[in-house]
């Protein structure tokens, strides 16, 4: 017998509760849309594994990612954010209805934000799962370097981003030891960053080799390294391990629905828009240059405010522009342009000798939503619709241009 699902609505549903889905649920919330955020496992996200943060703006002190997060999730709580601990089993984003779904509910918003992050690719060696993050295996030297500090540390891959933040951390730790897979000399990476690697005094290279193992008692002590040619085991002493060798983006909910890049992340504008109307992504689930919580914050609040602004345009666009198929006449213009303003008394006044008509004048200084929505690129522009279609469009107004409008 199947298990009837409760249905639940919300104006929009934020996927995936870590630094960018809480600020984003900030932003929505205080916006006083009825949101609901849902995390499956825990909320925070991996800034969560973080011991101490020292870069995040607004602590001098540095505080560790469980307490970071701790207080965006009291913040969001506090705007009326409602929080779901399950795992989300499959969605339907392309309608305009989006349908997100768990193992009891089936939950319809208008929108839905994206933020499900991803996770670092790990060797799968033994022993890695008990030393992951706080514990001695790190995958974000900017946020782990300091602590570092005339430390032997080990850097597993030779990619760019292996060698460049292989590099990164010779500002702080005594040594640095890179495991290359490769033959002596063969790196993945440009050529620029392999010759400042190779030319690196505190930068030491064993080649044909691959983690085995991890060993330690509290906290990571040796990595086991496997010769690839050999077979030869090699016990290496260290005091942290950084794994450089690929990142898996959060993605395989949406696939088919929401456009991704060759390696699988979520390709936004910088609205944070996706293709699909009404669904926006966040944090590090997005193709992105940096991975840090202060740009996931920054990404979570652009996705809140352009997720607002899109339920906002809707509804004035629904009830107003489209003005359930009567004559309607709409005045796009940038507020910062004074001749522009100047026009929306000559609109206004077209409006008054057609009182069958309504006039919707829309100030896209801060959001271009309802222009696009209507397909209009020049700023100023009239349009016109009747029975729900554009049936006019004038970048060129004037009272005479104006008259020319068939009202038909």
């Amino acid at each position: 017998m199947t298990m009837e699902k409760k249905i639940e609505h919300f104006d929009v549903i934020i996927i995936g509760g870590g630094a960018a889905g809480l600020t984003a649920g900030i932003y929505c919330g205080r916006a006083r849309l009825k949101t609901l955020l849902i995390e499956k496992s825990l909320m925070g996200g991996l800034a969560t594994y973080t011991s101490e943060i020292e870069n995040y703006p607004g602590f001098p002190e540095g505080s560790s990612g469980t307490e970071l997060m701790e207080l965006f999730h009291k913040q969001a709580k506090k705007f009326g954010v409602t929080f779901k601990g399950t795992a989300v089993q499959s969605v339907d984003l392309t309608g305009e209805e989006k349908i997100v779904e768990t193992f009891r509910n089936r939950y319809i918003a208008k929108a839905v934000i994206i933020t499900t992050g991803g996770k670092p690719r790990l060797t799968g060696a033994l022993n890695e799962d008990i030393f992951l993050y706080d514990k001695g295996i790190s995958f974000c030297a900017t946020c782990d370097a300091a602590a570092n500090t005339d430390k032997t540390v080990m850097v597993v891959g030779s990619g760019d981003s292996a060698i460049e933040e292989g590099i990164f951390l010779t500002k702080f730790a005594k040594k640095v030891i890179i495991s290359v897979m490769h033959d002596e000399g063969i790196m993945d990476c440009n050529e620029i960053a392999k010759a400042q690697a190779m030319a690196n005094p505190k930068m030491e290279f064993i080649w044909n080799s691959t983690v085995h193992s991890y060993e330690g008692a509290d906290h990571l002590e040796r990595v086991i390294l496997k010769n690839t040619k050999t077979q030869e085991l090699q016990s290496i002493n260290i005091d942290s391990c950084f794994l450089f060798i690929g990142y898996l983006p959060n993605t395989e909910l949406f696939q088919n629905q929401v456009a991704l890049t060759s390696r699988s992340n979520i390709i936004v504008n910088e609205r944070m828009e996706t293709n699909l109307p009404g669904v926006f992504a966040a944090g590090d689930v997005c193709e992105k240059f940096l991975k840090q919580v202060a740009t996931a914050v920054g990404d979570g609040a652009i996705a809140g405010y352009a997720c607002e602004k899109y339920l906002a345009e809707g509804e004035i666009f629904e009830q107003q522009i489209l003005n359930e198929g009567k004559k309607s006449l709409v005045y796009l213009y940038n507020g910062s342009d004074a001749v522009a303003r100047e026009k929306i008394t000559l609109v206004e006044d077209f409006g008054a000798k057609h009182p069958d008509m309504r006039v919707t004048c829309v100030d896209i200084y801060k959001s271009d939503g309802l222009a696009r929505r209507l397909a209009v690129k020049d700023i100023p522009s009239v349009v016109y619709l009747n029975n729900s279609e554009i049936k006019t469009v004038l970048s060129d107004i004037s009272a005479n241009t104006l008259s020319t409008i068939s009202l038909s």
